[in-house]
């Protein structure tokens, strides 16, 4: 279907003589079985248990554990051969079977040759009741398509190469700085969802790729009473159509409409954060690292898994993206906003879940606030969102000065690439400048 960013990791996993049975992580619909199936071709047999089709399979895991006898089991239900070296052993919906995540340990301490990969739309929920068997399996977070993966989706690798390897300071060409903006403007209304995707680039129609984003946001709903209990419903229905309005300001209860209290809506909220629908950036102090040691966790802001998705149920009008994508990056500062968040996400070590941090500053006349900071190796990076032309850096001046180990401060917008002084400035499609180390090899895999 597409390249993806996870299929370098998946390969190289497969390979890897220290291999441990594989969780993938990430919400719904990103693409987490497809991109399995793809890794199975690679196998002489492909197994794959999907335990919400096959339930007589759950019976299999839950008394005795041992790989081999599971194996057997399965061999026999599957009517396929499962040799270890030879055949992937893909347990999909794992949700629907607990103890199959508990058996995980047993295959890497008994049948460590036998390649096993398990995911699970709601597998959050199941690793919250059985744990994780800590030390005994690996893990990798996937999430929708980025913009960089949505280049290579669209034919535009030669884009893509530019971007990864373009230099800091130096200016695009004009005419070349105008269609990448455009084409983000694409995808900021298209998005990274892949059914979504795949149904723009067959038909090459945004309210054809609207109405994939608008079933999938009724599938997400429809899940709510397989992780809640059914008082929470009412809030998590709530918070799911109304906090795409508060993305870009520093969440509070009492915005949600409706008679309702903290108490209530932040179990929602956190079932919505553990689903993958949404991602909370935290406040951080920023003394010092890590960066996540002076968390505030009373402040925070939120952002949806996709801009186009959030979008779909805020029942924006997406044209602008298309007609006047300048005009959209002006008027819509909190999506462009989101999707930096988004990228950093995508771009983030997939070994480990990523979390995004904010900074805030509340002083009487010198208030001042940081969209995003990352770490990279000693060093806090601040980065600012501007999506209009004429934003000024008030507060990103004060970050630096009142934490003079920051050396440099990142500007996304719609200007070209430029460095001032202390402002290194960069457009808003060039997220990826700051890719994971742990990426930069999989993100050249993809126009290769």
């Amino acid at each position: 279907m597409f390249k993806r960013i996870i299929d370098y990791h998946l390969d190289k996993w497969k390979v890897d003589p220290y291999r441990k049975p594989l969780l993938l992580r990430g919400a719904r619909q990103v693409g987490k079985t497809y991109a399995i199936r793809r890794l199975g071709q690679q196998f002489k047999y492909f197994v794959e248990v999907n335990f919400e089709k096959l339930v007589e399979a759950i019976d299999i895991f839950s008394k005795d554990l041992s790989p081999e006898k599971i194996i057997r089991d399965l061999s026999l239900l599957l009517k396929t051969p499962i040799i270890p070296g030879e055949t992937l052993l893909f347990l999909d919906e794992v949700q629907q079977a607990p103890r199959a995540i508990t058996a995980l340990r047993y295959f890497y301490e008994e049948m460590p040759a036998l390649h096993v990969i398990a995911a699970g739309s709601l597998l959050e929920f199941a690793i919250e009741k059985v744990g994780v068997p800590v030390g005994r399996i690996s893990m990798l977070y996937m999430y929708p398509l980025s913009f960089i993966e949505y280049l290579v989706a669209v034919g535009d690798k030669l884009i893509v190469k530019e971007l990864l390897d373009h230099p800091a300071g130096t200016p695009m060409n004009e005419p070349i700085h105008s269609k990448i903006l455009a084409t983000l403007g694409e995808y900021l209304s298209i998005g990274g969802m892949p059914e979504a995707l795949a149904r723009w680039i067959q038909t090459k129609d945004p309210a054809s790729a609207l109405s994939v984003l608008q079933q999938i946001s009724t599938t997400y709903r429809q899940d709510f009473e397989k992780y809640a209990k059914k008082a929470q419903i009412k809030y998590l229905e709530l918070l799911f159509r109304q906090t795409p309005h508060l993305i870009g300001k520093e969440f509070s209860y009492s915005e949600i409409h409706g008679e309702y209290r903290k108490r209530e809506l932040a179990p929602a909220l956190e079932l919505l954060e553990r689903a993958n629908i949404v991602h909370v950036i935290r406040h951080t102090a920023a003394q010092g690292i890590p960066i996540g040691a002076g968390v505030n966790f009373d402040t925070f802001k939120v952002i949806y898994l996709d801009v186009a998705l959030c979008q779909a149920i805020l029942g924006s009008d997406i044209s602008i993206w298309f007609l006047k994508p300048l005009q959209g990056f002006e008027n819509r500062g909190n999506i462009a906003e989101a999707f930096i968040g988004q990228e950093l996400l995508t771009y983030s070590n997939p070994e480990s879940k990523a979390e995004l941090y904010f900074w805030k500053r509340k002083e009487k006349n010198s208030s001042a606030e940081i969209d995003y900071l990352i770490q990279r190796g000693e060093n806090i990076i601040p980065i600012e969102v501007k999506s209009a032309h004429g934003s000024t850096l008030r507060s990103l001046r004060m970050y630096l000065e009142l934490h003079p180990k920051a050396k440099m401060g990142i500007r996304f917008s719609a200007h070209d690439y430029s460095i001032y002084n202390d402002l290194d400035s960069r457009p808003l499609y060039a997220a990826v400048s700051f890719a994971h180390p742990s990426q930069h090899d999989a993100l050249q895999s993809l126009i290769k």
